[in-house]
């Protein structure tokens, strides 16, 4: 049993790493094949990096490299070893492949087109990102600052993360002396983020539905047989009324929602539903 417990771990490990190795070249594709040559800095030290070599002629995966590694060794020495390896590995994987695409390659920009580059720079850059997180790895640089700042300050990680990224972008703007520059940096930052976000949450979401009714036995009997989905009964009480009632909970796909209105609105006209967005719902009827 513990051989073979080994061996699974082993291959976690392995397919963590190979996600990590994918994300973080994603990642650096898109800086090297839309944000770099169009002067978009979006935060980060990737943004960092990239005011720099304009500025001094530095190379890209060089400075991201020699900001990196200080900082996961501070962040190691600071919050010890649950900043582990994969931390480590993304930050300077991502390094190589900018350096890989750039030097390598000799990738040529995609477009000249700023807000394209800011756009599906943006896209690229999330997610790759997302798919790193998705492995339990990061690709480091202002994710690691901003624990350090939350340590030694009481700011919250969010808060950190603004002030990191919206110190780059208006330096970028500053530097390159373009306020379009900088604009179009929030751009990418804001498409980054939902880029991000869709890759962590999943493409595919679904509904979950509050129902309050006095009529909740007759409509729950009703979701079983009809929409053959399942349905939880909650006690609830109203404040106002100082009632009880029977809340009724379910999760639908996005197709029945329209049949579940209907559904309930022949049952019970009065009642009250509340419709809303669930990602990634896992047990019977969705995803394992």
């Amino acid at each position: 049993m513990k051989n073979k417990e080994f061996w699974q771990n082993i291959k976690r490990e392995i397919i963590d790493y190979t996600g990590i190795f994918i994300g973080v070249t994603i990642t650096a594709l898109g800086l090297v094949w839309l944000l770099i040559p169009n002067k978009i800095a979006a935060g980060g030290i990737s943004g960092l990096a990239i005011v720099l070599t304009y500025l001094w002629g530095w190379p890209v995966s060089v400075t991201m490299l020699a900001f990196n590694i200080p900082l996961f060794i501070a962040c190691w020495l600071v919050f010890g070893p649950r900043f582990g390896l994969k931390t480590l590995f993304g930050s300077v994987v991502i390094s190589i492949m900018v350096y890989f695409w750039e030097s390598v390659v000799f990738i040529l920009p995609l477009t000249m087109d700023k807000l394209l580059a800011s756009l599906f720079g943006g896209v690229i850059a999330g997610i790759g990102m997302g798919i790193s997180f998705r492995f339990h790895g990061t690709t480091g640089g202002t994710d690691l600052a901003a624990q350090l700042l939350k340590r030694f300050t009481g700011i919250s990680i969010g808060q950190a993360l603004l002030f990191f990224d919206g110190f780059v972008i208006v330096l970028a703007g500053l530097i390159f002396n373009s306020a379009e520059l900088a604009l179009y940096a929030i751009i990418t930052l804001f498409i980054t983020s939902k880029a991000l976000d869709t890759i962590l949450e999943g493409l595919n979401y679904a509904k979950a539905a509050i129902i309050i009714s006095d009529q909740s036995e007759v409509i729950g009997a009703k979701i079983l047989s009809d929409l053959q989905r399942g349905a939880t009964g909650l006690i609830g009480r109203g404040f106002y009324s100082n009632q009880q009632k029977e809340v009724i909970l379910c999760v639908i796909s996005r197709a029945e929602e329209i049949k579940l209105k209907e559904l309930v609105r022949a049952i019970d006209p009065y009642a009250f539903v509340i419709l809303t967005d669930v990602h990634e719902v896992l047990g019977e009827g969705f995803n394992q």
